[in-house]
């Protein structure tokens, strides 16, 4: 199947810009599904995310209750286009007893076609934080379109699903390609987030394909909300360094109370050591709601691993949803 023009992968900024998105609405219909977000226990209890293996520890899914819990909150907007040239891929990271949908962010350029270029990574590359992982594998042949029925259409080849998943991992493998196709297409632009969207998957041209041996692909798929991570750190980066700070925090994340913790420890020869600083952040849109959090950090030189979690006054010294930077500090006086 024929790949979309080329056009840029935004990051940030409220809109792209207005002739370009202009161009795009003529020549495609765009649609998006307003998300859910993940359905969270208010006894659910978190470990940070661990580092994954390519073959048994990531390929079955524990049982969890995560997935069937009361939700805390109801719905978040998707992608947004944006003027910086980058891709949203999404990856599989586990917590404790289960596994959630993260994003990372990848270098793009004027050239590449955003939806393809996202999943051939999804599918073909390691992620840079070595805490998350893929079960997808390099496939032979890849391409997509939009339909003027608001539908996103990925066809790709069998080899693709050539590693083995149970019924849960194979759940979140389609759910990660369904959540990296509808990101890449609405941050460059492609879409109109005020409608739903749909993506169809095709397996070497043909519906009805048995995903990993566990999820058919005989209808049009949308953003299923369970999977996504309900504490995530979108910067720092893993493995970022930093010579000029503040340094500052952003992430999203979702508390029965309205406020995450937040830790700084030192990081001593590659091993997690002392707890340098501690506090918490305050969720602006309130207790149950998913929102966005942000704040600043003036640390010495050095390295540190950065936490964000729940902490959940009913399950105190519990760390749930945990999620977890390694960030390295050299511009400090």
């Amino acid at each position: 199947m024929d790949a979309f023009p080329p056009v840029p992968t935004p990051r940030t900024g409220a809109a792209a810009i207005p002739d370009v998105r202009g161009q795009r609405t003529a020549e495609r219909l765009r649609t998006v599904d307003k998300v859910a977000i993940v359905a969270l226990s208010l006894t659910l209890l978190l470990g940070g995310c661990t580092s994954a293996n390519t073959q048994n520890p990531d390929s079955s899914m524990p049982a969890t209750a995560a997935s069937s819990s009361t939700g805390l909150v109801t719905s978040a907007p998707l992608e947004t286009a944006t003027a910086s040239q980058t891709l949203p891929v999404y990856w599989l990271g586990r917590s404790n007893s289960d596994v959630f949908l993260y994003r990372e962010f990848r270098a793009s350029t004027a050239l590449d076609e955003p939806i393809v270029t996202a999943l051939r990574i999804m599918m073909s590359n390691k992620a840079l934080d070595p805490d998350y992982f893929t079960l997808w594998s390099a496939p032979s042949r890849l391409g997509a379109s939009i339909s003027a029925k608001n539908v996103i259409t990925v066809d790709v080849s069998a080899d693709a699903f050539s590693q083995k998943a149970d019924a849960g991992m194979a759940e979140r493998s389609v759910s990660q390609l369904v959540y990296t196709a509808t990101a890449a297409a609405a941050m460059a632009g492609l879409v109109d987030t005020s409608s739903p969207i749909q993506v169809s998957v095709l397996v070497d041209g043909h519906t009805g394909y048995s995903a990993f041996g566990h999820v058919p692909l005989d209808k049009p798929l949308t953003r299923n909300p369970a999977y996504i991570a309900p504490v995530w750190i979108i910067d720092p980066a893993n493995g970022s360094t930093y010579k000029h700070l503040p340094l500052k925090v952003t992430g999203q994340g979702v508390s029965p109370t309205g406020t995450l913790a937040w830790s700084l420890s030192h990081v001593s020869e590659g091993k997690v050591a002392d707890e340098y600083l501690s506090g918490t952040v305050n969720i602006p849109q309130g207790p149950n709601e998913l929102g966005e959090f942000t704040f600043n950090l003036v640390p010495p030189n050095g390295s540190y691993q950065l936490s964000v979690f729940i902490d959940n006054p009913l399950l105190p010294g519990r760390k749930i949803g945990i999620d977890t930077k390694i960030v390295t500090i050299t511009g400090s006086p």
